[in-house]
């Protein structure tokens, strides 16, 4: 990953998008709330709170339909994962950390600000995390694509990755204000064009972010989170909510942080 992400892998076939959509419908009407709702470890009808930039954003829904659950194990993503997710190194095994959804309606979708991922996820240690975002619906610039700043992967503190700037994503632009003058000068956006069923995996400190939907069709995307096998936990408190508190120093492992694939199965305990 030399710009810190690798585009336009193909996932899904229509018919395996249209069973992730149907799933997200049956949980994100504000009127009739799913009845498994409270498996949720977060979740935003509107995160940005502005009528007029809508994103809703939820965590845990794995729990809830079969599309989604089956989806962390799909060997078109969790091979590519094991791959990529220690570069540098051979083919690791991977757990399953946390799947998201991202949904920005017609004419109205709000934008994600700049972010890197493991800013929101230093309570696991080390860093070897990874990202999948799989486009549910064809993703272009006017409907709010994802959109990278190449190399920005290398760009941390000391080793720790860069402030949070934007906890409700809305202000788009905020982490400028915390960039070097030389990050600045390679601050150049790419947006890309994501065919639907496709993905882009990405590095956890490469800087990311999409626009706003004014288009006339909504733009919706799956993200599972991926990090190696060995992660721990560097808390004392619950790493999601819902989730049995991980003793500090011990490994994220168990029913809620499930190995997805193993390259090496025989050598396994």
């Amino acid at each position: 990953m030399d710009n810190g992400y690798v585009s336009d892998i193909p996932v899904l076939n229509d018919a395996q998008c249209d069973l992730l959509l149907a799933e997200i419908a049956s949980f994100s009407n504000p009127d009739a709330k799913h009845p498994l709702h409270c498996l949720f470890h977060e979740f935003h009808f509107n995160q940005s709170g502005d009528p007029n930039n809508v994103l809703l954003h939820a965590l845990g829904h794995w729990r809830i339909g079969k599309g989604f659950h089956d989806l962390i194990f799909m060997p078109q993503i969790t091979v590519p994962a094991s791959q990529l997710i220690k570069p540098g190194s051979q083919a690791t095994s991977v757990r399953f950390w946390h799947d998201q959804v991202f949904c920005k309606p017609p004419l109205s979708g709000g934008n994600v600000a700049w972010h890197q991922d493991y800013s929101y996820w230093t309570r696991t240690k080390p860093m070897q995390h990874l990202t999948v975002h799989i486009a549910l619906d064809e993703q272009t610039p006017e409907n709010g694509s994802i959109m990278y700043i190449p190399g920005s992967h290398e760009w941390h503190r000391d080793g720790l990755p860069l402030p949070i700037t934007a906890d409700d994503f809305g202000d788009m632009e905020s982490i400028q204000k915390v960039l070097t003058d030389d990050e600045l000068k390679h601050f150049k956006p790419v947006p890309l064009s994501l065919k639907r069923g496709h993905c882009v995996i990405h590095h956890p400190l490469v800087v990311h972010g999409s626009g706003v939907n004014r288009s006339s069709k909504p733009r919706r995307a799956a993200v599972v989170n991926y990090f190696a096998d060995g992660t721990y936990s560097d808390v004392e408190t619950p790493l999601l909510d819902g989730v049995p508190i991980v003793p500090k120093g011990q490994a994220c492992k168990g029913q809620f942080f499930p190995l997805v694939f193993d390259p090496n199965p025989q050598a396994s305990p």
